[in-house]
């Protein structure tokens, strides 16, 4: 019986000296793949710790801390480098100074030492440049995509994608008005594209506007503004053709709203009570000279079909 007993034994200990290996090697994996989910927590909360110092040093308008996010080599989708960009937010700092930032995160991607982040962002400011008379309020809001390296220990923001954005500068009465904007997101180089501007406007008021294209290069090149008085139905339309100049754009409309008083002695005065700014991003796909159709694959379909 015992002799039994230590065979039992010796095969229980043979068993588990075979099946150590495999159990070894499966911790091992549980454990490495524990390790990587942390890892990966650690680098989104790092990363989340980027955008939450970007909103904090807009907000205080420390240019140095905001521009040490950045990696030397950031550029972002309108072609735009480390200095320029930052000499375009120095400008908007110098004509709004109390704007203020958020930025809300989606969604963020890790790719071993690279990220890739979507973000909504609002920016919110006052304006009394255009009259000392009469506030304008702007609000713009955009979404983005961020591209991070891990740059030693730290993450660096090398590009910006800016797939939408949409802005508005409201003054007087066009403050409390519903006003829209419709024209393409993303289009190709040298395609005519519809815009169309609509404003909810009270009674008894005349809405004049112009509807422009705006490249987006520095320093700006503002058009010539040509007004015209809204359609009955306050809608005003105008097909553009995208540029091929390589360049995203901008459908700028300059909106301003008069008022119709009638005097005592029945005369109809006019007067200017409201004024507004709207803005949409156009990002235009540019021709690739170099993507062809093989003709001998056109043939084989047709041939097939």
């Amino acid at each position: 019986m015992k002799r039994v007993f230590l065979l039992a034994v010796i095969g229980v200990v043979f068993a588990l000296n075979i099946s150590v290996p495999a159990n070894a090697g499966y911790f091992a994996d549980r454990k490495a793949a524990k390790e990587q989910i942390q890892y990966q927590k650690n680098c989104k909360k790092e990363i989340s710790e980027v955008f939450s110092k970007q909103d904090e040093f807009a907000k205080k308008y420390d240019m140095e801390g905001l521009r040490n996010l950045y990696a030397p080599d950031f550029v972002d989708n309108d072609g735009y480098n480390k200095d320029v960009y930052f000499s375009l937010v120095s400008d908007t700092w110098e004509t709004y100074p109390d704007i203020t930032y958020t930025t809300k995160i989606k969604n963020i991607q890790l790719n071993g030492d690279y990220a890739t982040v979507e973000t909504e962002e609002f920016a919110v400011a006052t304006s009394d440049d255009f009259d000392r008379h009469i506030v304008g309020e702007l609000n713009s809001t955009s979404t983005c995509i961020y591209h991070l390296q891990k740059l030693g220990s730290e993450w660096k923001i090398t590009a910006e994608n800016v797939t939408e954005e949409f802005s508005t500068l409201k003054y007087g009465d066009a403050r409390y008005l519903n006003i829209t904007l419709d024209t393409p997101k993303m289009i190709g180089a040298n395609k005519n594209y519809t815009a169309t501007l609509k404003v909810d406007a009270p009674k008894n008021s005349v809405v004049v506007a112009a509807l422009n294209q705006e490249r987006i290069v520095n320093p700006a090149k503002k058009p010539e503004e040509n007004f015209m008085k809204l359609r009955d139905d306050n809608t005003l339309a105008r097909i553009f053709t995208s540029n091929t100049d390589n360049v995203n754009e901008y459908t700028v409309a300059s909106i301003g709203i008069t008022g119709l008083n009638t005097t005592n002695d029945g005369q109809i005065k006019v007067y200017m009570n409201g004024l507004a700014f709207v803005m949409s991003r156009i990002n235009v796909i540019p021709i690739n000279n170099f993507a062809r159709v093989d003709k001998k694959d056109n043939k084989d379909q047709a041939d097939e079909q």
